[in-house]
């Protein structure tokens, strides 16, 4: 895959991870036009550090770091909530994205845009990547006490969140409707 010319590769790239990549950026940003932003920044920063690809196998893991650092430098700094005001946007969301049939999505996303974003990228990069602590803590440069710390706050944040969004489903036990990424601590990675 890594070729002598950037742009092939990239294009390659694109081809093959865009639609992924998308997916993830929209859970990150809670928006269809941010996340396409977002995907768009990470391949341009992609092909300006196309060199540093060195092994093909490691491409996706490459680009969802550059995605994740491109969304902490953009999002981060000024920290803001995000309402989907045109329900056309989440017909937008790929098939891929997990779901539980009990719960709501939508809810899910909100409750995701208000966690800040060093929370957001951890319970993104556990639940929805399916990384370890220890890889997260590669990633993010981060010690393992403080890539666990961050799940559990953002997991109570969520839990927190939901139980008093005044939804029957949410109300009571925190079994009934809660998604199994807010009650347990194992990865649900799909349906």
């Amino acid at each position: 895959m890594v070729q002598d010319k950037p742009q092939d590769g990239i294009a390659e790239l694109v081809a093959r991870y865009h639609r992924e990549l998308f997916a993830y950026a929209y859970r990150l940003t809670g928006r269809a036009a941010d996340a396409e932003d977002l995907t768009q920044q990470t391949f341009l920063a992609a092909c300006a550090a196309y060199h540093s690809l060195r092994d093909a196998r490691c491409a996706r893991g490459w680009l969802y770091a550059i995605l994740r650092s491109q969304y902490l430098k953009q999002f981060s700094r000024a920290r803001r909530l995000v309402i989907n005001e045109d329900p056309t946007e989440l017909e937008q969301i790929p098939e891929e994205l997990p779901y539980e049939p009990d719960f709501d999505q939508e809810l899910l996303q909100q409750a995701l845009d208000r966690l800040p974003a060093e929370f957001k990228v951890v319970v993104l990069m556990f639940y929805f990547e399916g990384c370890s602590y220890k890889e997260i803590a590669e990633q993010l440069k981060l010690p393992p006490g403080t890539v666990m710390s961050r799940l559990a706050r953002a997991k109570q944040r969520l839990r927190d969140a939901l139980l008093h969004t005044g939804q029957p489903a949410f109300n009571g036990s925190m079994e009934a409707g809660v998604p199994q990424v807010v009650r347990e601590g194992t990865p649900h990675v799909g349906g």
